[in-house]
């Protein structure tokens, strides 16, 4: 049996799964991972990218039998290489909220919002600067795109990943060609020994041919995958969520929920504005769509797991991970529908969309607050969507029409709980499939599935509405009247929160 494998370097752990020819999960591994923040950046040492993939690569089965494969990783970020690729500077992730100047001055000159975690408002902050290593550069390119060309030799990215690194125009499918000349054109740039399109990779849409594994790919992966294996081209975590969760086409939606939260929705036609809490990227098909991102979701529920555990061990009690988060989520359902004033800021790194450089967890409640597990663990749900939400209810005011969302990710493993918040946060149904919890990898397996079909002229909208969803098993979720308006009650106080947050990062 032939299989597509999916790998996708996500923020906390290296994943790959396998798919057979009806799409359904057979074979997976995985390996743990976390970001490091030294010298005031955040990053990730690239030699742990090829040891990490080697785990997850292990423990797959069957590997002699894929007939297609790819590669996605968190999105945007900044890896600068030499002409030799040697990298020149440590990797800089999406978490990194060090470009305000630089995203500023291009969301400006482009008439386009330019969030700070985009790869050119990493090059431009550091042509800014004057930082060394900025004349030596020959490539730039996200962790997707490094993977995939050190397996492949081919240096090119997908659509909806380049979408992350520099405008797209999706009438050409290529980098906006008019942007480009702008930014060659700025005084701090052209002085420098290259052009913007000579740095960039390769923009490529799904289902078109993105090179093979390669001799000298196979050894780095000490021959766990054999040389010759077509692979797709490499993907963001935004266009694998998206395809993980059918929602390619317009007025759909998806909402990824991990480590960072964002919500992806497909536009019918361009925003009338531009937002800066709203980024502009694509599918991989290269349709356009607005995309709301938050770095913090369910790092600090996480932390308060952890320590909840803790406290039930030591009563003798020895509940699994599992377990804890499914009480836990349960036991906020019994909460009242606006958290009884409780308050929970999540934010352990900065975030764009509420304006913030840098983040400090926090719990607040007053006197009068109803202060109950069910309050408190329902505020810390809450929290991991409050900044979604933000930004969501712009796109609303914008008239931007959804008639469906899907939920994938962590956040979404327990049934209904996650699922029930976000409806009411965004005022739309929100669909589970059993698929839910499986993520990127399975979306990049999918786009390596399609790779293997593109030459039967079906469009990606097609082949995921007719050929692997259909008859899909899932649950949907309306929103309820109650909640959506206990939620945003809380949204207000949130708000008013986040000037407690403004001053704990001044002063904490």
């Amino acid at each position: 049996m032939k299989s597509c494998l999916g790998i996708e370097l996500g923020s906390t752990r290296i994943k790959a799964m396998t798919i057979d020819s009806d799409f359904r999960p057979i074979s997976s591994g995985d390996h743990t991972w976390a970001s490091r923040y030294e010298n005031g950046i955040w990053t990730y040492p690239l030699e742990e990218v090829w040891t990490g993939l080697k785990t997850a690569l292990s423990k797959v089965e069957e590997r002699e039998s894929i007939a297609a494969a790819g590669v996605s990783a968190m999105m945007h970020g900044y890896l600068a290489f030499d002409k030799n690729w040697n990298l020149l500077t440590p990797f800089r992730t999406w978490q990194n909220t060090i470009t305000g100047p630089a995203a500023a001055e291009l969301t400006e000159l482009f008439g386009f919002n330019i969030p700070q975690r985009w790869s050119i408002a990493h090059l431009y902050q550091a042509v800014l600067n004057r930082e060394e290593h900025v004349s030596q550069i020959a490539h730039i390119t996200t962790l997707a795109g490094y993977v995939h060309y050190m397996l492949t030799g081919v240096n090119a990215v997908g659509i909806g990943e380049a979408s992350g690194m520099f405008p797209i125009d999706s009438t050409v499918l290529d980098y906006d060609a008019g942007m480009m000349a702008k930014f060659d054109q700025l005084p701090s740039v052209t002085d420098l020994p290259w052009k913007l399109q000579d740095l960039l990779p390769k923009v490529l849409s799904s289902g078109e041919a993105a090179g093979t594994l390669t001799e000298q790919g196979s050894v780095l992966l000490e021959s766990l995958l054999p040389a010759g294996i077509p692979f797709a081209p490499p993907e963001g975590d935004a266009g694998t969520g998206m395809t993980a969760t059918n929602a390619v086409a317009p007025r759909t939606g998806n909402v990824s929920a991990g480590t960072s939260i964002f919500s992806m929705v497909v536009l019918e036609k361009p925003l009338k504005t531009v937002h800066e809490e709203i980024d502009l990227v694509t599918t991989p098909a290269g349709a356009p769509v607005a995309m709301v991102h938050c770095n913090n979701c369910t790092n600090d529920t996480n932390a308060w797991v952890s320590v909840l555990g803790e406290a039930a061990r030591l009563f003798g009690a020895n509940p699994t991970t599992g377990e804890l988060y499914t009480k836990l989520y349960e036991k906020s359902l019994e909460g009242d529908p606006d958290c009884g004033g409780v308050l929970v800021c999540n934010y352990l790194a900065g975030e764009g969309v509420t304006h913030m450089n840098a983040g400090r967890p926090l719990a607040a409640r007053t006197p009068e607050s109803q202060f109950t597990l069910a309050n408190f663990f329902k505020a810390q749900l809450y929290a991991t969507m409050s900044t979604l939400k933000i930004g969501m209810d712009i796109l609303a005011e914008e008239g931007v029409a959804i008639d469906s969302l899907t939920g994938h990710g962590g956040l979404f493993k327990t049934p209904v709980v996650g699922q029930s918040y976000l409806a009411a946060a965004c005022n739309a149904s929100v669909t589970c499939m059993e698929t839910a919890g499986e993520g990127g990898p399975y979306g990049m397996a999918l786009l390596a599935a399609y790779t293997l079909r593109k030459s039967e002229g079906e469009s990606l909208e097609d082949y995921l509405s007719r050929r692997v969803f259909a008859g899909a098993a899932g649950t949907t979720v309306q929103p309820s009247a109650a909640l959506a308006e206990g939620f945003n009650r809380y949204i207000q106080r949130y708000k008013a929160l986040l000037e407690v947050e403004r001053a704990a990062v001044k002063h904490l």
